[in-house]
């Protein structure tokens, strides 16, 4: 995979039962890119280690006067300098294409089971921490992914000049044999510690954007009640408790790092003592001592990525858990289907419930529980958040649909919909039935002045539909959110359309007016409405009450107002109180109407 093919065709199943396993999985995945990455590595790093022998040789041939010798070794320093050039330069292409293919995957993978979940999702995962693992984590994953090659190269070039040093000169190549590996090992018992400090580190820095992230979304709120300053004051401190978790581990890398200097330091030291003993006794040459002292010099080239992927592991282990716990997230139903690909028509039914939703009408759902009514909408679109007897379209269950079928047959509008950035006119382009058009939306949905605020707040357009919508729409205000949502799924114009309190956000008139344009623009399609006002309600061919999670009472707004109260205590916000006293007014009323009549009687 190259970087001008991306995105994948396909992704793959990833294996996400822990963060190494999906590591592992995304190195499998890449064996390819890997085994080039690595070839190039071992061109670069042997050709790097194989300048001090040519320097020895070079050394050895002007003490023994030999030209021909000399003019062979410059051949060896020209045939090492092109190779460091040429793996150099393709062993950083060919690692950056590993990492960002990669990251690319992730994003894909993450992406895809997004849309998967739906909203399901942020119930079971914090928002701010998909936010994180889809764009830092991604990242630190990568980094791991493409840092193996290299170090993998380096700790094949390092075993590799470590048997050419002992088969050269065995008196000091034991020395290096010996003393090489014994760096690598130093910092391993204070790896487990860098590690922790890191892991801590990452959980800190995932609170803080978490909050930043729900601050940055609550912003407009939090100024109409002056909490902005406590806000930023948390933030303030959550980004402080990131800078010493930092801090800390920084010093345990750089205490790392040390020693990775301070042990090649002392090898050396001694590799020159003994060399220098040998030599002055006649048992080397010069040329040698002068080869093994420079090869050991660069081995601590190669001997660096031993600590770079010590980094990249305890980075990105945590990162690659978070994306592991995301990407084994599964949807309560089958997402693959049993069924063919084809849409079923008629009536829309919940067994579980007893909610029925005849085609062709207009029926409004009633819950006193908000959060019930919600989990209930996504029922009905195909999207349980638990296992259960499924939805029946017609008579046909929506789990047993294929996910993208059961998603073009019922469309739900939650009662916080996402608007995402770019011009209105890219908002509104939706994949639709094509006989509801842009300006019957939007005229249904009551957006002029919505439209006329977009003109005015750009100065270079003069077409509302080129307008732009910042992220999440939060330049505008909740009721203007609304109606824009509202009209981008009256365009989509589905079989079933799902709304859930669609017009909490806007005053009565528009509001009447909104009730008036779903009930003329839906007309002969299936529309359910979960709402508690009486002008949604008053509009509806069937209203449905949801006590308990069951259907306690179906008719019109008019009569269950007066005959059901439940459904008036919920409508009408009536207390308890209110309810006693309204039931006391009554039964005097009843009492003055049965002494009527005795008195007439009489």
């Amino acid at each position: 995979m190259q970087i001008h093919d991306l995105p994948y065709p396909d992704p793959g199943v990833p294996d996400a039962r822990s963060g190494p396993r999906f590591l592992w999985w995304l190195g499998r995945n890449q064996l390819g890119g890997q085994l080039k990455s690595l070839a190039w590595g071992l061109l670069h790093f042997l050709s790097v280690c194989g300048l001090p022998f040519c320097v020895g040789l070079a050394v050895q041939a002007v003490v023994d006067r030999s030209g021909a010798r000399l003019a062979l070794t410059g051949g060896l320093l020209l045939l090492c300098g092109a190779g460091i050039a040429l793996g150099d330069t393709m062993l950083h292409r060919t690692a950056v294409t590993n990492w960002i293919t990669a990251a690319a995957r992730v994003q894909q993978l993450l992406a895809r089971r997004t849309a998967l979940l739906g909203s399901a999702l942020t119930r079971r995962v914090a928002a701010g921490e998909v936010v994180a693992v889809s764009t830092g984590d991604v990242e630190k994953i990568g980094w791991f992914v493409e840092a193996v090659s290299r170090f993998s190269a380096a700790a094949l070039t390092v075993v590799a000049v470590c048997v050419a040093l002992v088969v050269y000169q065995p008196a000091l190549g034991v020395i290096v044999a010996v003393g090489v590996p014994a760096l690598a090992l130093t910092v391993l018992p204070l790896l487990p510690r860098a590690t922790r400090r890191a892991d801590v580190q990452r959980e800190k820095a995932g609170r803080a954007t978490e909050l930043a992230s729900d601050t940055v979304a609550g912003l407009r709120v939090l100024r109409g009640i002056g909490g902005e300053e406590l806000f930023l004051e948390r933030y303030r401190r959550a980004s402080q408790e990131v800078r010493n978790a930092a801090v800390s581990s920084a010093r345990m890398w750089s205490l790392i790092a040390a020693i990775q200097v301070l042990m090649p330091g002392l090898l050396m030291i001694a590799l020159v003592w003994r060399g220098v003993q040998l030599a002055h006794e006649g048992r080397i040459a010069v040329g040698e001592l002068v080869t093994v002292y420079s090869a050991v010099m660069l081995l601590t080239y190669p001997l660096q990525h031993f600590q770079e992927i010590a980094m990249a592991y305890s980075f990105s282990r945590p990162s690659a858990r978070r994306a592991a716990r995301v990407l084994s997230l599964e949807r309560a139903t089958d997402a693959a289907g049993s069924r063919e690909a084809s849409l079923p028509t008629g009536d829309l039914y919940d067994p579980r419930t007893g909610l029925l939703a005849p085609a062709g009408q207009f029926t409004a759902v009633v819950c006193g529980d908000p959060d019930a009514a919600g989990v209930l909408a996504e029922r009905l679109g195909g999207h349980p958040a638990e296992e259960g007897t499924s939805v029946l379209l017609g008579g046909v269950p929506l789990d047993e649909l294929p996910l993208r079928t059961a998603r073009t047959a019922v469309l739900v509008q939650d009662k916080d919909p996402v608007l995402l950035s770019g011009s209105l006119r890219d908002l509104l382009d939706v994949p639709a039935s094509g006989e509801v058009g842009a300006e019957e939306a939007l005229a249904a949905a009551q957006c002029g002045d919505v439209l006329d605020a977009l003109v005015e707040g750009s100065t270079d357009i003069d077409d509302p539909m080129d307008a732009r919508i910042t992220e999440r729409g939060r330049s505008l205000s909740g009721g203007q959110r609304q109606r824009l949502a509202l009209a981008r799924s009256l365009i989509t114009d589905p079989q079933v359309l799902v709304l859930d309190e669609p017009t909490s956000a806007v005053d009565s008139h528009t509001e009447a007016r909104i009730a008036d344009g779903i009930r003329r623009l839906r007309a002969g399609r299936t529309t359910v409405v979960f709402t508690s006002s009486p002008l949604l309600l008053d509009r509806a061919d069937r209203v449905v009450l949801v006590h308990e999670g069951e259907v306690a009472a179906v008719g019109l707004h008019r009569d269950l107002v007066h005959a059901e109260p439940r459904y008036r205590s919920v409508v009408t916000r009536e207390t308890d109180d209110e309810a006693a006293a309204r039931a006391d007014v009554l039964a005097e009323l009843h009492e003055l109407e049965d002494l009527e009549e005795i008195e007439e009687t009489a």
